[in-house]
Order: C-alpha cells, then sequence, then structure tokens
C-alpha cells in the first residue's frame, strides 16, 4: 500500500506520518508539503530514517507537477491535511484560503480520478458547521448538521468538502470526508491556542484571550485524530462524511488556566483583547456516527492529553526556538498588538 499525505510536515499531517510508520511499516508513505510558514521539515527528521518514507516539496494547487508526481508514485490512497487553516490569517487574507483550500483541493480530485486512486480522504473541519448556541449544551454537530461557515478559513474548508463529494456524486471517485474538532499535541505550530499559551507562559509573557474567554471548544488530542482517519480510510464507507470529536469541551478561559496551572504559572498573565471578528460561540460534535460504524472513541481524556503535550513542549524547547523567528513575532504583533 502506497499512501500520499499532502500537506504532512504540517501539524496534524506529521502526527499521522508517524502513526502510520508505526502502525504499518510495510506501508510506503510518501509526503508532499509547500512548506509554508506552519510546515516545518525539521518535524519530518526521524520519517526521513525510515527506508519507506519519501518527502516532495510542491504546491497542491501546481497541476502539472501534482500529474508528474501521481504518474510517477502510483498511490493507491490520498489523504489530504494540506490546507491553509488559520482563522486570524483568513480574515487578514481571503484569497490564499481560496487558492490552497478549494484550488488544490481541485487539482488533487482530478490528479485523484484520472490515476484510479482507490481512496481518496479529505480532512475538514467541524468549522464548516458555524457554531452552536453557549447556553444550549444539548446541542450537538452531526453529519447531518447544515453547512453555515463563519470564516473566510471555514468557508474554503465547507468548498472543498463540497467539491470532494461532487467528485463522488459526479465521478464515482471513491472518496470520504472527515471533520474533527480543535486539535492538539506535539508540533502544533505556536500561533494555535495551545501552543501560544505554553509558549508565552514558560517566557512569563502576557496570554492574549479574545473577548470575555466564554467560547466553548471541544478538543480532540491529536493521535486521537490519527486512529480516526485510519479507521475511515481502512473500513469507513466510500462517499460518507464523520465527524471525529474529542468530548471535551472547555472555555478559553478555563484551559488556559489549566495550562497555566501545570505550569506553575499566575494566572496574571492572562490579558483580554478585542474579541475576533465573526468569533464562533462554541463548537460540540455528536460522535455516534463513527462510533457505531466503525467502533472509533477517542483514547484520551483531556486531562491526560493536556499533560503530555506540555511535557513534550517543555522537552522540545530547540524545535520551539526554531519557529519563533523574526516573521513569527511580527505576525504576532500584528495580530494582538492594540486589541
Amino acid at each position: 500500500m502506497k499512501i500520499l499525505v499532502t500537506g504532512g510536515a504540517g501539524f496534524i499531517g506529521a502526527n499521522f506520518i508517524y502513526y502510520l510508520l508505526d502502525k504499518y511499516p510495510d506501508y510506503e508513505i510518501v509526503v508532499l508539503d509547500n512548506l509554508t510558514y506552519a510546515g516545518n521539515y525539521d518535524t519530518l527528521k526521524d520519517a526521513l530514517k525510515s527506508p519507506n518514507f519519501k518527502f516532495f516539496k510542491g504546491d497542491i494547487s501546481d497541476r502539472v507537477y501534482i500529474y508528474d508526481l501521481f504518474e510517477y508514485e502510483k498511490f493507491d490512497i490520498v489523504v489530504n491535511f494540506a490546507a491553509e487553516s488559520h482563522v486570524d490569517r483568513s480574515i487578514k487574507n481571503p484569497e490564499i484560503f481560496i487558492k490552497t483550500n478549494v484550488l488544490g483541493t481541485n487539482v488533487l480530485l482530478d490528479a485523484s480520478l484520472k490515476y484510479s486512486i482507490k481512496r481518496y480522504h479529505q480532512v475538514s473541519t467541524d468549522e464548516v458547521y458555524g457554531d452552536l448556541p453557549i447556553d444550549r449544551k444539548d446541542l450537538f454537530f452531526t453529519e447531518e448538521t447544515p453547512i453555515h461557515a463563519s470564516s473566510p478559513y471555514s468557508a474554503s474548508k465547507a468548498s472543498s468538502d463540497l467539491l470532494t463529494y461532487a467528485y463522488f456524486r459526479t465521478y464515482n471517485l471513491p472518496i470520504t470526508i472527515s471533520r474533527c474538532s480543535n486539535n492538539y499535541g506535539r508540533y502544533q505550530f505556536p500561533e494555535k491556542f495551545i501552543p501560544l499559551m505554553i509558549t508565552r507562559a514558560l517566557n512569563d509573557e502576557s496570554i492574549p484571550v479574545y473577548g470575555k474567554g466564554e467560547n466553548i471548544r471541544d478538543w480532540l488530542y491529536v493521535e486521537d485524530h490519527c486512529s480516526a482517519i485510519d479507521a475511515i480510510i481502512h473500513q469507513g464507507k466510500i462517499g460518507e462524511t464523520y465527524n471525529i470529536g474529542g468530548h471535551n469541551e472547555i472555555t478559553n478561559l478555563e484551559l488556559v488556566k489549566i495550562v497555566l496551572k501545570e505550569l506553575d504559572k499566575p494566572e496574571s498573565l492572562i490579558t483580554f483583547v478585542k474579541d475576533r471578528l465573526g468569533h464562533d460561540l462554541r463548537y460540540a460534535i455528536d460522535n455516534t456516527k463513527i462510533n457505531t460504524e466503525l467502533n472509533w472513541f477517542p483514547k484520551y481524556t483531556f486531562e491526560e492529553g493536556i499533560k503530555i503535550t506540555i511535557k513534550w513542549y517543555l522537552a522540545n524547547i530547540i524545535w520551539l526556538e526554531k519557529i519563533l523567528n523574526g516573521e513569527y513575532k511580527e505576525y504576532y504583533e500584528s495580530m494582538y498588538k492594540n486589541r
């Protein structure tokens, strides 16, 4: 079996690579990543030691390059993680999100159709559903929840989902789609919420929290996400969408306080900043479909996962320092200064 993992130098993609190499030592794993700001080649240094692993640098929207790669490598499965994924960045510059998330997906779908891929899997997000009211804890996102995207990022992901499903209906391309809740774990780029908190707390710097910190997210440990995708690409029904959640709903403010307590840092580091435009209130996923059809359940509680995550960042300060360069600092200032 040969699997192409696009966006494999990013956070979730890299974790999925190590998951596959560990569980399926006979599989051939190929990564395609354009190594933009969130793609880190250094993350894959251990994977590069495997004789069954290859890395290619390229853009999924480059049709000629993608077709050549598919022609040469002859993949069995494609798992598309490649995406621009940060909401704040999409608000500042929506165009790049359309190019990568929509046009790039279109190229991969065309290549998968042309070269008779056995399974194309689109990795999506629960953000395509919009949000839920904070005071209705009985409501959850199901696979039947209408798409109601709030940001340019989620709109671009919703577009790629619809396009993927259209290729199943129109061309009988064997596809599956997964929509996950917020991930956390090792290798996550430090502009994301949990590593942002960890890195700033370690340096005794202020931690920005949007609004009053009341927004609720369902947190999924990244290894649980990897095992869910594994189940879907090997057992999932063609043409189906599966939600993947961690059943760990918590407010942003509560989460910050948990991280500060684990790091033995004061809550005085918390700084409330002007809320994000179009900020979704609550995400919560119903896992019933993947539970019943594929017998998948999250393995890690939030209490377990956050401890593992913090320990990893503390043990990998050098990895962090290589990322926290001038470009990232400039981005941080542009996002949070004067809010």
